[in-house]
């Protein structure tokens, strides 16, 4: 469904992303992982064109959108979260949710605001998530897990095809983590196709079909979680005892 090819991104003379190519399987949870520094959050800001590429080509569900505006890819079906929540902090998390909906023409500009249809769709996104509670509580006022679960309705609410996750886990409590996964492992049996960043070795290991490893910029391994943990590369240079102790 994705594939990244000769993937870079120069700022100067520092290579934070170089000659970088990997794919993401339709229906499959893949991982981007590697230490500080590797340029996984990078390639994703490339792949959404939130940043610009260098150069390399990036192909969605056969189609080339390197050269697209953030919207247009969007719209296509692949939609991404960030490291920190982008919520507009004024407004209620159905709100923050429903302004994620697809416009699919310019007499959707003159709807209501929230139409009834968004409302129920927006609700039923966030039950599915177990944050309905919330629902008309300001986004200013969530916890940090909170508005993690929050970027995760909103992502859903432009019915993509593929989501890319920028450590969905990071920083939020155990409880948390395991509600989280398994969100993304029913979201991933509904037919969704999921690419993830995140640093928790434990969670990639028992979420991930395939992992992706970078480092300096550019993919030093591709294979099955058992494969990449047992890769002498991986383990010894880049992620040390980390997989060994997920292992």
């Amino acid at each position: 469904m994705l594939e990244v090819k000769g993937l870079c991104k120069y700022f100067g003379g520092i290579k934070a992303v170089d000659d970088c190519s990997f794919r993401a399987e339709a229906g499959r949870i893949t991982a981007l992982i590697g230490p500080n520094g590797a340029g996984k959050t990078t390639a994703f800001n490339c792949i959404s064109r939130t940043m610009t590429p260098t150069k390399g080509e990036v192909w969605f569900d056969g189609e080339r959108i390197d050269g697209m505006r953030p919207h247009k890819i969007t719209a296509r079906g692949l939609s991404r979260t960030f490291q920190i929540s982008r919520n507009l902090a004024d407004m209620t998390v159905l709100e923050n949710v429903i302004c994620q909906s697809k416009i699919r023409g310019w007499r959707d500009l003159m709807k209501p605001a929230m139409s009834k249809e968004e409302i129920d769709k927006a609700l039923g996104i966030l039950d599915f998530l177990g944050i309905t509670r919330i629902a008309h509580e300001d986004g200013s006022n969530l916890s940090y897990g909170q508005k993690k679960l929050m970027d995760l309705a909103a992502l859903l609410m432009s019915d993509p095809k593929i989501i890319l996750l920028d450590e969905p886990a990071g920083g939020v409590n155990p409880t948390l983590l395991e509600e989280i996964i398994g969100h993304i492992r029913k979201l991933n049996e509904q037919g969704l196709t999921v690419l993830i960043v995140e640093h928790n070795m434990e969670l990639i290991m028992r979420l991930s079909h395939r992992v992706v490893v970078m480092a300096q910029g550019t993919v030093i391994a591709d294979g099955t979680p058992d494969e990449v943990r047992e890769d002498p590369k991986v383990l010894d240079a880049y992620l040390g005892g980390a997989l060994e102790e997920a292992a």
